[in-house]
């Protein structure tokens, strides 16, 4: 069926019958997109029309516009209608009547109206009043009745819109960055608002407002294509949701791209970001140029009076060869030879960041299309200008932007087309790949001073996540990439394998630290073997603090920066030549001492509380810690500590952050039995923190049986069920080979819950180990814990009984 056919079939003023037009329209598998909403535009217009023809007989002076989204003829299956009822100021009775006969019908259909009822004069006054009403009208679209009369309004209200673009411009400009500033940034949200967010359809169609002024245009090359591939999304999330929805929540992304034809969720919000970074890089050129003609408005007067008229003379700063500074941007000099000079494109963008200054688009436009490409290897100089580029900080991003946007970065890289725009399904990470490593860039310019080969760490920066594109494990793939790439742009042997080892191993430092007992000989020589020099050691670390800055707040904290610092001093005394401590030999802290003979003196449980939001002193880059406490408590070593102590703060609403337990041997002249250690940060769910009296005495209560720990999760799960959300992957439970000489080191990846540690720690006693040590964090909404476990004499597990725990722990937490 054609779009002319359920016209036909729409034919009188019925709802009834548009209502089973506009169904079959809908669903139409053969017609979507910009036909679809055309033709639904048409459908309603027609509608409408009707309406106003059946109610406005022997009516004069009135007219119906279609204004904002409508008015550009751009329905989605379930946009709302905004309507303008313009009259003369006539007979108000009957037009207000009309209206009546207008808007009850859309009503009763169920469809949102958005409506009003002016005069031309009391249209532009409010229009000057609200530059949201404003900017619908500048879309306004006659339907029916006095066309003159809405041609005059359009023309007047153009007219005003551009003789009030000074005042208005910035105005739109300040509500474009407010809104950006609540939503977020389109091109990396994993939940994003279509509309709202930046590089949304609301931003695009600020641009064209700004392009109606007459003062300024936007980039128009790949606009409209991004704009109706955002509108197409819309669309397939209204028919997949019946809902008037901007927003393309998790759960819903699967079933809008099978609705689009594409592969999966990861593809079309790829899609989506690629169309998001076309309009915000569109609308950070457009509101530059509207700034620079305004500001030039606002100068030329002045200098026309000074020098007595003619035309003022521009200042161009040199910056580099071929590189100058215009009016604000970075241009090319009039002598620049893109065409004969391949080294251009890196050394105007180096000049632009070091300078703190903007690309213009037309330089960028110029190299991209005359440039020739790089020999292989690189000359030095390229490679030395990629160098400052990556260590020009926060305006680096801006420059990367502009040069990915005409194609430059693929060009000058090709291994960057597979981690563009690429979503990172992750609550940690707050970009998209390509955009997590420019950012870890930006950080790694912090640490430059920190090592003796910045370049290496910058680099290293930029390559580090490089294998995300490929399947498998992306530091595998990665390592192969970098070896490649370095070797391309001119490092020589042994610097490309230093860059390969970092690449392979960036997560080496703080997974090692976070998950491994650091007390145990076999942890430090691993990392010693695979860092292999203190050069290497000293660049992985600074790169392991910037990748985790820039993965987003829950990946970085003084108590990780702590643990890592820690393990790189342990590295470091290895590959210097001494042999790492026994675990016996280490001192426990006065605080861990005195706990400990308390807990031996009274037999019982002691425990410690103290609060912890502030990073230790001279650790300026370190994050504070989120609001929490430390706890510490002290036990006799005995069976179901972990358990007891897990399940107690879980009934108690304590959300474990990060927790190790491990044995601590009494000192002279105490030397009998052995202490159980726990260092956990808690916080509270909500409210304030339990008395540490009350933990104590419930803890008691769960060492001696007294307490039912798992009947009082159980009834509070019952009565408080949790909602549903997005259905987390399955938790995995590993063993982790040659980890440890002294234990069996368990690794747990799953979905962080209340009570998660308490049934980890009872499934692990139920499989009669023993939990020498426990290292336990959560990032974002995943937890990531090691367990070393022994035997009851304290033994290293026998390999099949290892993964039989494995494998029983697993079965548990999947139940």
């Amino acid at each position: 069926m054609t779009s002319t056919d359920v016209r036909t079939e729409a034919e009188g003023s019925e709802p009834g019958g548009y209502a089973a037009a506009r169904l079959r329209l809908l669903q139409e598998g053969a017609e979507s997109g910009p036909p679809r909403r055309s033709a639904l535009a048409k459908l309603t217009d027609d509608w409408l029309a009707q309406l106003f023809t059946a109610g406005a007989e022997g009516l004069r002076g009135v007219a119906l516009v279609a204004v904002g989204g409508y008015g550009r003829g751009e329905l989605s299956p379930r946009s709302d209608l905004d309507l303008l009822l313009l009259h003369d100021g006539g007979d108000t009775k009957e037009v207000a009547s009309l209206a009546d006969r207008l808007w009850y019908p859309v009503w009763d259909l169920g469809i949102a109206l958005d409506h009003s009822v002016r005069t031309p004069a009391e249209a532009r006054r409010t229009a000057g009043e609200d530059l949201k009403v404003q900017l619908g009208l500048l879309d306004a679209r006659h339907l029916a009745g006095d066309l003159g009369l809405t041609a005059g309004l359009r023309t007047a209200v153009l007219a005003d819109w551009r003789n009030q673009a000074p005042k208005r411009l910035p105005q739109l400009r300040e509500l474009c960055a407010e809104r950006a500033e609540r939503q977020g940034e389109l091109q990396y949200l994993l939940e994003p608002d279509l509309k709202e967010a930046r590089g949304g359809l609301r931003d695009a169609t600020a641009l064209r407002a700004v392009a109606a002024s007459w003062l300024a245009d936007a980039p128009r090359e790949g606009l409209a294509d991004a704009r109706r591939g955002l509108l197409d999304v819309r669309d397939a999330l209204h028919l997949a949701t019946g809902r008037a929805t901007d927003r393309l929540s998790l759960q819903e992304q699967d079933q809008v791209a099978a609705e689009l034809g594409l592969l999966d969720a990861d593809t079309l919000l790829r899609q989506v970001y690629e169309a998001a970074r076309v309009i915000s890089y569109a609308s950070d050129v457009t509101w530059r140029e509207v700034g620079r003609v305004l500001k030039s408005r606002a100068v030329r007067p002045r200098l026309r009076a000074i020098l007595g008229g003619g035309k003022p003379v521009v200042e161009r700063s040199p910056l580099a060869e071929g590189v100058v500074e215009q009016d604000g941007e970075v241009v090319l000099a009039r002598t620049a030879r893109p065409e004969r000079d391949p080294v251009l494109p890196l050394r105007a963008a180096a000049a632009a960041a070091q300078a703190g200054l903007p690309l213009s688009l037309h330089a960028v436009r110029r190299m991209a299309g005359t440039a020739r490409p790089l020999p292989t290897p690189w000359p030095a100089e390229a490679r030395e200008q990629l160098v400052t580029l990556l260590g020009s900080g926060r305006p680096t991003v801006e420059v990367w932007e502009a040069l990915e946007a005409e194609g430059l970065i693929t060009r000058l890289l090709p291994d960057w087309e597979r981690v563009r725009c690429r979503p990172q399904r992750n609550a940690v990470h707050l970009w998209t790949v390509d955009r997590h490593l420019i950012e870890t860039a930006v950080q790694a310019s912090e640490l430059t001073r920190r090592v003796g080969r910045p370049d290496l760490l910058l680099v290293a920066a930029l390559l580090h996540d490089i294998g995300k594109g490929w399947p498998g494990d992306h530091s595998v793939a990665g390592e192969i990439i970098a070896r490649d790439v370095a070797g391309r742009i001119g490092f020589d042997r042994d610097d490309v394998a230093v860059l390969a080892t970092l690449v392979r191993h960036h997560l080496l430092l703080v997974e090692t630290a976070t998950r491994r007992d650091l007390e145990d000989p076999s942890t430090v020589r691993s990392v010693a073997e695979a860092v292999g020099s203190q050069s290497t050691l000293e660049l992985l670390h600074a790169l392991t603090e910037a990748d985790a800055l820039a993965t987003g707040p829950a990946a970085w904290s003084s108590w990780r920066g702590a643990l890592v610092t820690d393990l790189v001093k342990r590295v470091s005394a290895v590959l210097a030549g001494d042999e790492p401590a026994d675990p016996v030999a280490v001192t426990p802290t006065v605080e861990q001492e005195r706990l400990a003979i308390e807990a031996f003196r009274t037999g019982g449980p002691v425990l410690g509380l103290r609060a912890q939001t502030e990073p230790p002193s001279g650790e300026p880059s370190v994050t504070p810690e989120p609001l929490g406490v430390e706890l510490l408590i002290a036990v006799p070593d005995q069976p179901g500590v972990l358990p007891a102590v897990s399940g107690v703060l879980a009934v108690h609403r304590l959300t474990v952050r990060t927790a190790e337990l491990r044995a601590l041997d009494l000192p002279e002249p105490v030397r009998e039995g052995t202490i159980l250690l726990l260092d956990w940060r808690v916080a509270a769910e909500y409210g304030s923190l339990p008395q540490a009296a009350r933990l104590r005495a419930d803890l008691v209560r769960a060492l001696d049986g007294s307490l039912d720990v798992a009947s009082r999760l159980a009834e509070r799960d019952a009565a408080y069920p949790r909602r549903r959300g997005v259905e987390a992957p399955p938790p995995r439970v590993t063993v982790a080979p040659a980890a440890s000489r002294h234990a069996t080191v368990i690794e747990v990846r799953a979905q962080d819950a209340p009570g998660l540690l308490f049934r980890i720690g009872r499934a692990l006693e139920k499989c009669g180990v023993r939990v020498r040590s426990a290292h336990v964090s959560t990032l974002g909404a995943n937890a990531v814990d090691a367990f070393y476990v022994t035997t009851a004499t304290g033994a290293p597990l026998p390999g099949e009984e290892a993964a039989s725990v494995a494998r029983a722990l697993e079965e548990t937490l999947r139940a």
